[in-house]
């Protein structure tokens, strides 16, 4: 009798307590999960998803409502208005732009996209704004033309036009000269970071495009100034999947209608770009060769009066979006489940998978060991951001299945939770082996199988040696729910630099960062709680 209370005392505030945390986290989950995530339309209802940086203002950004605002996402607005489709705005990861249209997950880029040195890469509409590339440094940096520019640090965004200018294939001998003259060209992953970057000191100076650089400019007009030297021209277009000529033919033709009658002219003036926006009708040719489809003047409607439009043409809006303390609190809570969904499910799947993989792991049998010992050894040895790209884009360049939208959210807990079971493998394996050996001996005197030794003895014990390790790498999940954004999955971080690249502000990743921190401090408490809970077994 005394022996069958000892194993009752033994067994339940451990398992007892992991049952009650994992029911917990079952239901925290099951209400986070994202509800509708594929946008509703219409039965028949085209979809028009347009892929765009979102932290690319004026062309496209987030405002204080937290809508996708900005000139690239008006004109498709009014293209899809005019076609009866439903548009679909979908913020995307620069990097990963061709993937995301080669798979079918977006219809076209349509952000600033430079169409010069990617010419046979697409299927582009003509170009509709002449834009160029141009030098940010501080007022007072002494930096007045290009040529001062020798010995500095000049920070561009990777992937970007201004980098090409510098750097491409294409790159002027001058610019090559400039680019070798520099003490550093740093290149960082978006604008917002490379103007942070300028103010703190770290850079001497930024290039980018004109007209992020004057919206920049505009908010900080006592502190930034723009060289009046320009380092290149180039042009924007919509760029479609190669071969895409059907829609692309479409959106040009519309387009032209709206140059026509008068509409894109407003939209124009109304994000300020007169002296950049280069649509005509005088275009004849597209990159790759085809004409533009032939548009029967009399078919189109007649040119709209300013006041029907809905503004004026010398109506111009004022840009500066303008946040509240309020209004980044509410959009970031919103980024905030998103985060904590990622979180809970990751753990749900996460732990448990472990324990399977620690017992593969530890298997008899050979042939499973290494099996095991392989999974870890990727799963450890390879960035979990690639991971979660594998996951995400396999189905279509491995198999030629194109995913929904909602597939997104699902790559990111398999990603996460195939990462992280890894490493909870490891660490219980740490925490069984350390387990004295004559606790299974003891165990076998007193007549426990197998299974009640383990579960009984060892887990118990197991669970008190591993709480430490595990929750680091439970405070490192929540850290690490921000890589989601790699597969243009929007979590709270995301939002955060959203907002940011908006109010031209640190504020907003400050607010991010006492989220994260406030979010740590409470696991690492109830992580606390439950170690102290289990101090008996010593």
């Amino acid at each position: 009798m005394k022996v069958e209370k000892r194993k009752q005392r033994m067994g339940f505030p451990a398992t007892g307590l992991f049952g009650i945390m994992t029911g917990i986290l079952f239901l925290c989950a099951v209400l986070l999960l994202p509800i509708g995530t594929e946008p509703v339309r219409a039965a028949g209802e085209q979809e028009f998803i347009v892929g765009f940086d979102a932290e690319f203002p004026p062309y496209g950004y987030m405002d204080e409502e937290g809508n996708y605002v900005g000139f690239d996402l008006d004109l498709a607005e009014e293209v899809c208005r005019r076609n009866g489709w439903k548009l679909v705005k979908r913020p995307i990861s620069w990097d990963a732009k061709d993937s995301e249209l080669a798979s079918g997950a977006i219809s076209c880029i349509w952000n600033g996209f430079t169409m010069n040195g990617r010419e046979k890469d697409y299927t582009w509409s003509t170009p509709y704004v002449d834009n160029s590339q141009v030098v940010i440094v501080k007022k007072d940096s002494g930096i007045s033309e290009l040529s001062d520019l020798k010995d500095k640090v000049l920070v561009v965004q990777s992937d970007s036009s201004a980098l090409a200018a510098l750097t491409g294939e294409d790159a002027t001998k001058e610019n090559k000269v400039l680019a070798s003259s520099l003490k550093e060209l740093q290149q960082v992953g978006d604008y917002n970071a490379a103007i942070m970057n300028l103010e703190s000191g770290m850079v001497d100076a930024v290039g980018m495009d004109i007209g992020v650089a004057a919206y920049q400019i505009k908010g900080k007009e006592d502190t930034l100034v723009m060289l009046e030297e320009h380092l290149s021209t180039e042009e924007y277009g919509i760029g479609f999947k190669p071969g895409n000529k059907e829609l692309r033919n479409q959106v040009q033709k519309t387009l032209l209608e709206m140059l026509y009658d008068g509409t894109f002219d407003t939209i124009v003036k109304k994000w300020g770009l007169e002296d950049s926006a280069s649509l005509s009708m005088e275009d004849k040719t597209y990159i790759d060769g085809d004409a533009v489809p032939a548009i029967d003047a009399s078919v189109l409607s007649t040119p709209v009066p300013a006041d029907e439009t809905g503004s004026s043409p010398e109506e111009t809006t004022d840009n500066n979006t303008s946040f509240t303390f309020t209004g980044i609190l509410k959009k970031l809570g919103s980024g905030m489940l998103a985060t904590l969904a990622i979180f809970f499910l990751t753990i749900l799947f996460a732990m448990p998978l472990g324990l399977g993989i620690m017992a593969v792991r530890m298997s008899r049998f050979k042939v499973l060991q290494w099996i095991a010992r392989i999974y870890i050894s990727v799963m450890r040895g390879t960035p979990l951001m690639l991971q979660l790209f594998v996951i995400f884009y396999a189905p279509y360049y491995v198999f030629g299945i194109s995913t929904p939208y909602s597939y997104r959210f699902y790559a990111v807990i398999i990603g996460f939770s195939l990462n992280y079971a890894a490493y909870f493998a490891e660490i219980y394996r740490s925490g069984i082996q350390s387990i004295p050996i004559g606790q299974r001996e003891a165990a076998a005197v007193m007549g426990y199988s197998r299974r009640q030794t383990f579960f009984r003895i060892l887990f118990p014990q197991m669970v008190k040696r591993v709480l430490p390790p595990v929750t680091n790498e439970v405070i490192t999940l929540v850290k690490d729910t921000s890589l989601a954004f790699a597969i243009a999955y929007t979590e709270m971080f995301t939002i955060a630099r959203q907002i940011s690249a908006a109010e031209r502000s640190l504020m907003p990743l400050f607010i991010a960062g006492v989220f994260y921190y406030i979010f740590n401090f409470v696991v690492a408490f109830a992580m606390e709680k439950i170690e102290k809970r289990l101090d008996y077994y010593r």
